[in-house]
């Protein structure tokens, strides 16, 4: 029996390392002879055997097991290279302080209620050809039932592509998306033939960079000279028989695409004309990311309407947060929020995190922990001043994206602040905050008034209010000076000019006689 059961433990060890260790497949496997022991008997034994294991089994053993936390040589990481939006690769970013109050306000732009999400995203839209632009987006601003909506980059109306409709809260990147780069696939048409297409594709090239243009005949905008930039552009495909060239540029915001298919036909000596043109990227935004048509938008709205499926409505609108992350940026404190949203300062102290490469009079945005833009603003401070600095202006706020009091408000709750409003409670100070005849001495010697105009300062104001009056002064005098220098000026041209006046006229009127007709030579 001792054998057997020496057998029956081995065997169970086997199975239990392939993954099988069923009690009635062991007890088969025994020996006919072997086997005598009734299955009740055995299982019983089987149970005394694994608990006297278990307490002969030494305390270390449980806590080497899969869930002991291993000492590491590595640094745990978070990796965000796959986060949505203005979160993406966060954990890159330059950290200066770490402590900060999350606040249970505001939401991840990608999980916003679908009432927000609609008022504060664009859409990508492939502008079909005939409509005007301004006629498309009032149709998409009919068909989502909203107030407001706004398009960057107006395109003709036979022009097709990408066209970013912002609605609502949106609208306020309208103009940062106009001055964004574009790129176009044309279709360029020539009056005569060429000898190879070679000759068009170093045309193409040659008319890269500055270039000076004038709008054509049919566009809606003033006839003037202007410079625009023409980045990069190629040739795609040339038909000689049909004399159609394909080509594809990369240009600034502005550029004329018909005016460029002119200059070009004159460049080759052979005269041309645009054919088609369809828009293939606007800003950071191309063909390939999400565009959609003007029946896809109908169709997601009606499927919200009618199966409250806004499944679709998601798929067809972006959080605005999308067209913002070509930008350097700024994570600011959840209580700093809405005092950039009041149109408060962007302090250094307010800051958690900023991005490498940020240099002076940079366009910026400035956002939340959770990825919302609080702003676009115009970077004051370099990438290395902040890092450096503890205090000052870090950006100059450009334009308010968020909504006020999405988030609550945390500004005057300081000890000064807490101070001066028991004062005005006691009495001590006015409604506004200003000393009163109970204020006390103390208050009164940290105290000024800024708007106090009009009593008898010190001896410095008054030398300089002297001063200030007397450069006033000194300048009226200049200006009387030029004036009478100027009116005695003119009068010795006026009385100059008579006398070659008259000479003119005498001698014109000198060739006719009394009845008026003309002398001959």
């Amino acid at each position: 029996m001792r054998t057997a059961l020496l057998r029956y433990l081995k065997a169970k060890e086997s199975k239990e390392k392939r993954g099988n260790s069923n009690e009635q497949l062991l007890y088969a496997e025994l020996p006919l002879f072997e086997s005598k022991m009734p299955h009740a008997a055995f299982t019983s034994y089987l149970k005394a055997k694994e608990s006297e294991e278990k307490r002969k089994r030494p305390r270390g053993d449980t806590e080497s097991g899969d869930f002991l936390i291993k000492p590491e040589s590595k640094v745990a990481r978070l990796d965000t290279s796959q986060w949505p939006l203005l979160l993406k690769n966060f954990d890159k970013l330059n950290i200066r302080t770490a402590h900060y109050t999350p606040l249970p306000h505001g939401s991840n732009p990608l999980k916003r209620n679908i009432h927000e999400y609609v008022r504060t995203g664009f859409i990508n839209l492939d502008k079909p050809a005939n409509p005007s632009s301004h006629e498309v987006v009032a149709w998409i601003k009919r068909i989502l039932r909203v107030e407001k909506t706004g398009h960057s980059g107006t395109l003709d109306p036979k022009v097709t592509g990408c066209l970013i409709v912002c609605v609502e809260r949106a609208t306020r990147l309208v103009k940062s998306q106009q001055s964004a780069g574009k790129e176009y696939v044309g279709i360029v048409r020539l009056h005569n033939a060429l000898e190879n297409e070679h000759q068009l594709a170093r045309a193409l090239e040659c008319l890269t960079g500055a270039l000076f243009q004038r709008p054509p005949l049919i566009a809606a905008v003033k006839r003037q000279l202007r410079v625009r930039t023409v980045y990069e552009s190629k040739l795609i495909e040339y038909d000689p028989e049909r004399r159609l060239g394909i080509f594809w540029v990369s240009c600034e915001a502005g550029t004329y695409i018909r005016t460029l298919c002119v200059h070009l036909g004159l460049l080759l000596g052979v005269g041309g004309q645009m054919q088609e043109l369809r828009r293939v990227r606007s800003g950071v935004m191309g063909e390939k990311d999400n565009l959609v048509t003007m029946h896809d938008v109908l169709d997601a709205q009606w499927q919200f309407d009618h199966n409250k499926d806004e499944t679709y409505l998601r798929r067809v609108i972006y959080p605005l947060e999308k067209l913002l992350i070509s930008h350097k940026r700024i994570v600011m404190k959840d209580s700093a929020v809405n005092a950039i949203c009041y149109g408060a300062k962007i302090m250094l102290p307010g800051v958690l995190r900023y991005e490498d490469g940020i240099e002076m009079n940079q366009d910026i945005v400035v956002i939340t922990t959770k990825g919302e833009a609080i702003c676009t603003a115009v970077a004051l401070m370099t990438t290395a001043v902040i890092s450096t600095c503890d205090h000052g202006v870090v950006a100059k706020i450009k334009r308010v994206i968020m909504e006020r009091d999405t988030y609550p408000r945390k500004w005057g709750l300081g000890p000064k602040a807490s101070q001066k409003k028991m004062m005005i409670q006691k009495g001590l100070l006015d409604k506004h905050g200003k000393p009163n005849g109970s204020t006390p001495a103390d208050w009164k010697e940290g105290y000024v008034d800024y708007r106090k105009r009009g009593e008898s300062g010190s001896e410095s104001d008054a030398a300089a209010a002297h001063d200030t009056k007397t450069e006033e002064e000194n300048k009226k005098e200049k200006k009387k000076k030029k004036k009478e220098k100027k009116l005695k000026l003119a009068e010795e041209a006026a009385a100059e000019a008579p006398a070659e006046e008259e000479t003119e006229v005498s001698r014109f009127w000198s060739t006719f006689d009394d009845c008026g007709v003309l002398h001959s030579a």
